[in-house]
């Protein structure tokens, strides 16, 4: 990602200070938490995806690899991948699609239910997924860009919020 110049003041700061002087300060305190967790993922998943870029998967598709790698038989329903990846079908459809043209996965029929398709992790997917893991957490997941104390505090919010919206 190129450099960028800094700003001489938090943009989210100064919408926050434009919310209430417009009269909206009852919502100032939201709209910047939300405006400013919107910008976080933008920096998170940007430095995640450089990192997954040269392995040739997005962040979608990678977790597609880990969630069939942690799995004990090295596969799972499409259906279950969504559920637990929290996403509408056609999007693991879709990433499983390019992870089966990149040799990555392949789809193979249910022993015993004809109407389930599961998707099998292969060796190549596997390695790949080993190796982008060892990247990510040496490049991001080890230093995500906060102390240890805030590291755990922000789980904790962000899992509360996850929470009240009905996420689990």
């Amino acid at each position: 990602m190129p450099a960028r110049d800094h700003l001489p003041l938090d943009p989210i700061a100064e919408a926050r200070r434009q919310w209430a002087a417009h009269g909206w300060a009852s919502a100032a305190g939201g709209m910047a938490a939300v405006t400013s967790l919107m910008r976080a993922q933008q920096i998170a998943l940007a430095r995640v995806e450089a990192v997954l870029r040269p392995h040739g998967v997005t962040f979608a598709r990678y977790e597609v690899l880990m969630l069939l790698y942690f799995s004990r038989a090295g596969s799972l329903p499409m259906a279950k991948i969504g559920n637990r990846l929290q996403v509408h079908p056609t999007s693991v459809t879709n990433a499983v699609d390019r992870l089966e043209s990149a040799g990555l996965v392949k789809r193979t029929p249910h022993p015993t239910d004809r109407r389930t398709t599961l998707v099998q992790l292969l060796p190549e997917g596997r390695e790949l997924a080993t190796r982008a893991t060892e990247e990510l957490n040496a490049k991001v997941f080890a230093n995500p860009g906060l102390p240890a104390d805030g590291v755990t505090a922000l789980v904790a919010i962000l899992a509360e919020m996850r929470h009240q919206a009905g996420d689990f």
